[in-house]
């Protein structure tokens, strides 16, 4: 009855997609002193419904150019007359959609600002002040892991995998460790991995690590050399959503720290949820039920990812 309802989850599952990590992007650069800046507003064109659209503020008068597409992106170059500086002003952007937040970076000559709006809150007022620390990554990092529904699971099957608390710490650091190294080698491009490739072997180890949840002989003497060969290829996935949307700011390595740090908060917010299902199946005498669930639908989703993603490597 189990493996029925497990195979009924599979077929359901074929509608799921792992939602992609594209935010939109507006970087403004100042050009001269006489309050001329240029733009680029970079737009996922897959997004749902209508592109956002970009209100300056009414001291500035904005000319675009024809649109473009490259990448995963729609891109529209604007070029901005103001007759005050940016700085104390508002940008608004309407028409977001839920999925999409949109970070603004702006370059001035001396100094950066960089800030995130949704949504809910899309309205963003440039400071005055000069200090600036590039806190955005933080919240697209925590987003990035949250939005794709693949890396969620792999955090699930992990630890599903797994037993002990110290070999819980262990594991979760090793993965940490791993996929900041290859996340900060791909980002200063001292390596590097096609995209696609990328995405098509980390549905593979969400298959592998379904099958091991099954499995009554599991390796947990030392799980984290599983978790930290895994994250280094996790690592190359993190950067190639970070380098879609661009790190344009003066400070690479505070962005990219913040980034990585988002990243980890998400994945310390998912460890509950599966150490929960476990001790409830173990409450209620049902945990090789869990397992088996845990197994066929984690590993279906995982296996009909692997197979979409290497068709879209092929056409």
């Amino acid at each position: 009855m189990i493996r029925l309802l497990c195979s009924l989850f599979f077929l359901i599952s074929l509608d799921i997609n792992s939602h992609e990590f594209n935010p939109a992007h507006l970087v403004i650069e100042e050009l001269t002193e006489d309050l001329s800046y240029e733009a680029i507003w970079m737009y996922p064109y897959k997004n749902i419904g209508r592109r956002a659209e970009i209100i300056f503020p009414n001291e500035c008068v904005s000319e675009s150019n024809d649109l473009y597409y490259q990448g995963k992106y729609i891109n529209e170059k604007i070029f901005l007359e103001c007759s005050s500086p940016l700085k104390g002003l508002s940008i608004e952007i309407v028409n977001l959609s839920v999925l999409t937040d949109a970070l603004i970076t702006i370059n001035f000559k001396n100094n950066t600002f960089e800030g995130l709006v949704n949504v809910q809150n899309n309205i963003l007022k440039i400071p005055l002040e000069s200090n600036y620390y590039p806190y955005s990554y933080l919240e697209l990092g925590f987003s990035h892991l949250f939005d794709g529904l693949d890396h969620i699971l792999f955090i699930f099957g992990l630890l599903f995998c797994i037993s002990g608390l110290i070999n819980i710490i262990k594991t979760i650091t090793a993965f940490t460790i791993a996929h900041s190294i290859t996340l900060g080698l791909t980002v200063f491009e001292l390596i590097s991995l096609p995209q696609g490739t990328t995405e098509a072997l980390i549905a593979l180890t969400i298959v592998y690590l379904a099958s091991e949840i099954n499995q009554n002989k599991r390796s947990t003497k030392t799980p984290w050399i599983m978790a930290f060969g895994f994250g280094l290829l996790h690592g190359l996935g993190f950067a190639g959503a970070l380098i879609d949307i661009g790190i344009a700011n003066n400070k690479m390595l505070l962005s990219l720290f913040f980034f990585n740090a988002g990243i980890e908060l998400a994945q310390i917010a998912l460890i509950p949820i599966p150490l929960l299902l476990i001790f409830l199946a173990n409450k209620y005498n049902s945990p090789n039920t869990l397992k088996i669930f845990a197994s066929y639908s984690i590993g279906g989703l995982g296996f009909y990812w692997f197979i979409d993603r290497v068709i879209g490597i092929i056409l």
